[in-house]
């Protein structure tokens, strides 16, 4: 699953947790935490610490896996240079 936001994360999350038939109380106590710290990742992910979301990644049994990004073909701007394609987004 391809994640790109904080927000594709924590629906990601949510949705491996209902998957696995899991209350927030449940994957609270699984992971160490509250049942209102597994509440707001799901809500405000922004605002979660790193730390919280490994034990919620344990809680629910899955991984991290970082990889390169796929590089898009250069397009040609209209005087025949390749474009640069910076990231234009803001987390």
């Amino acid at each position: 699953m391809k994640i790109t936001s904080p927000r594709g994360l924590a629906d990601a999350l949510q949705q491996a947790r209902k998957q696995q038939n899991q209350t927030q109380q449940a994957i609270g106590e699984l992971a160490g935490t509250k049942q209102s710290t597994v509440s707001a990742f799901e809500t405000s992910p922004e605002h979660a610490r790193v730390e919280t979301l490994f034990k919620l990644l344990s809680a629910l049994n899955l991984e991290l896996v970082l990889e390169p990004r796929r590089q898009a073909p250069a397009s040609s701007s209209a005087n025949g240079q390749a474009s640069d394609q910076a990231w234009d987004q803001e987390w």
